[in-house]
């Protein structure tokens, strides 16, 4: 197991495979899961001759649980910890969901000096929650739904969660148990401190100032039956506030598009680094 240790003595987990002179690819999971939850992109990515790393989130998977730190600044900073520990240079790096505020607010408050690309998978900037900036938002009480569904039983809720989150509620699905239970594995491996206060930071952070200071190849990737982080107010909203930009839309893919689309995801995935 390997493990940096941040400034405030937080062990951060994570995985790295692959020679040190290859590209590296650095991955940032959603809420509630693990570096786990990218498998599969690192496994495909590594046999293409790629470098690949990927953390578990403060609170989340193998790292440490503290009650501090839970808020996006110092992920971000913990994620930049990572990078400077292993001396990374010229990284992609990919983000879903919450893991997408988390690159982008990496860029923020770290710049863009060791990074080459960035995707934006299903990710939550600009904002999820309804504000008077992003009327299309959510409404509070979904966030407030959420904490409750963690705070109660949040096992219960986890595996139910994983039945929109993958899609499996649509007419036609073919529904995975094998992926509905590991969606669970990963959140109950995780701190329920930590969940709980990283919704207030996937759901009411604005990432608008971060995706503004993306000056990077940048290419976002979302699907259009996405329950959990609507299209309209996330990824078509902040692929205008990146320069150069692109958007990918997967037609009727739900939020875990990366494992319900994995081939097409991974080949979309390889060509933009390439590119």
């Amino acid at each position: 197991m390997s493990f940096v240790t941040t400034a405030d003595g937080t062990r951060i987990f994570y995985k790295d495979w692959g020679s040190k002179d290859a590209q590296p690819v650095v991955f940032s999971h959603g809420w509630p899961l693990s570096a786990d939850a990218w498998d599969g992109q690192m496994l495909f990515l590594l046999q293409q001759g790629y470098r690949v790393i990927a953390h578990d989130r403060r609170g989340h998977g193998r790292s440490d649980q503290p009650d501090t730190g839970n808020d996006m600044d110092t992920y971000a900073d913990d994620l930049a910890a990572v990078i400077e520990a292993l001396d990374l240079r010229n990284v992609v790096l990919v983000g879903h969901s919450t893991g997408g505020g988390e690159i982008a607010h990496y860029v923020g408050r770290h710049g863009t000096a060791r990074v080459a690309k960035m995707v934006l998978v299903g990710a939550v900037p600009p904002r999820m929650a309804v504000s008077d900036i992003y009327p299309g938002g959510l409404p509070l009480s979904v966030f407030d739904g959420i904490r409750k569904g963690v705070a109660d039983n949040r096992s219960q809720f986890y595996l139910d969660l994983s039945t929109p989150f993958f899609g499996f509620n649509r007419e036609g699905a073919h529904v995975s148990d094998g992926l509905r239970q590991s969606f669970w594995r990963q959140g109950m491996q995780g701190s329920i401190v930590g969940q709980y206060l990283c919704v207030h930071e996937f759901s009411e952070v604005d990432y608008a100032p971060d995706l503004k200071a993306i000056d990077v190849p940048t290419l976002f990737i979302h699907g259009n039956d996405d329950q959990i982080v609507p299209i309209g107010n996330a990824a078509e909203l902040a692929v205008k506030m990146v320069p150069g930009a692109e958007l990918k839309v997967y037609e009727g893919a739900p939020h875990g598009l990366t494992a319900t689309h994995q081939d097409r995801f991974n080949a979309d995935l390889l060509a933009f680094i390439k590119a």
